[in-house]
């Protein structure tokens, strides 16, 4: 019997143009060549995938006839995998070449996490860094942490991060599986930032690794402040902390969250107040759902309401910084068991 790969690397594809070829070409010089990589296309309308040249067959393309969007293509494409580790990467991406083994080690020193992210910096600007793990504010906002930092501010050694981001992460397929994947209602972005709060409520560890660097141009097909971006973000954060937040704390956190939206909606200068309005009305009529998953995920959960609230930042001045925050955990607490049961 063939054996399989050490891990299924996806890459999810619409209209990745040039990009794409440039990381399918990254992935192939991995010093770690124990990999099997699934190019899902998206019904991309342009010709990404048509002139894509394929290292050899340990490449392969699957495509949709429909765009399914980031959350559903990377669950399609994780079907039938047997390998023991998922990894998923944006055609935006070029990873260095080292990407992979170091990721691989760092499962081995982590034996206890089950999602480890990558260390982006700018395309554009190498020295600055465009993310280093996904930090979660206790009143209701995500961040890709030390994002437009210079890259020595970074530390020397891998960290333990609220989540990590999909733009270049390592799930275990097992762990991955059994959560169901990514909410495909979501169709795209915050995905990576729910699932990570799926897997911290079920006590499973995320850790950023330090020398798992890629270059990322972030956002280079929908833009950073489309109306695209900004609908799916306004949205999708209303189902995150509705599904996710334990009632202790979700009471404390809307009663500070639902203003700071307001004001930041009223002071709006760079994005379409239009299109988050839309979103949040959207999120209104969907959020029937949304309670149906609540009442699955917080009747799984192993973490207690303070326990999780340790792993948040609480300063809210730190948002705007895009501060970086670590979490600091004994290697057993009480209340943090992973299961799967």
């Amino acid at each position: 019997m063939d054996v399989e790969p050490w891990v299924r690397i996806i890459i999810v594809n619409y209209n990745g143009g040039s990009m794409l070829q440039h990381c399918i070409s990254a992935v192939e010089a991995q010093t770690m060549r124990d990999f099997e990589v699934i190019i899902f296309d998206n019904n991309s309308t342009d010709n990404s995938v048509r002139d894509l040249s394929l290292p050899d067959d340990r490449f392969q393309i699957r495509q949709s006839g429909v765009n399914l969007g980031f959350a559903a293509a990377n669950n399609r494409a994780a079907e039938g995998s047997r390998s023991p580790w998922i990894a998923t990467l944006n055609p935006d991406t070029r990873p260095s070449p080292c990407w992979l083994e170091a990721l691989r080690k760092a499962t081995e020193r982590h034996q206890g996490a089950h999602a480890f992210g990558s260390t982006q910096l700018k395309a554009e600007d190498p020295m600055t860094v465009d993310g280093f793990g996904d930090v979660f504010c206790f009143w209701g906002f995500a961040w890709r942490g030390c994002g437009d930092a210079p890259v020595s501010t970074l530390p020397d050694d891998d960290r333990e991060v609220f989540a990590p981001c999909a733009a270049a992460a390592l799930y275990s397929r097992e762990v991955f599986q059994a959560l169901g994947g990514f909410d495909e209602s979501f169709f795209c972005y915050l995905e990576d930032v729910d699932l990570g709060f799926r897997l911290r409520l079920r006590g499973f560890r995320c850790v950023q690794v330090r020398q798992a660097e890629i270059l990322h141009i972030g956002s280079a097909i929908t833009g950073p402040v489309s109306d695209f971006t900004i609908f799916h973000s306004y949205r999708n954060r209303v189902w995150m902390l509705v599904k996710n937040f334990p009632a202790l704390l979700f009471f404390p956190m809307i009663v500070v969250h639902v203003p700071l939206v307001l004001l930041t909606l009223r002071r709006s200068r760079h994005f379409s107040r239009r299109a988050a309005v839309k979103g949040i009305w959207m999120a209104i009529r969907g959020i029937r759902q949304a309670f149906r998953s609540r009442s699955e995920i917080q009747r799984d959960r192993v973490v207690g309401s303070f326990a999780l609230g340790k792993m948040m930042v609480w300063d809210l001045r730190k948002v705007s910084r895009r501060a970086p925050h670590f979490i600091q955990i004994a290697s057993n607490p009480e209340g943090l068991r992973s299961t799967l049961s």
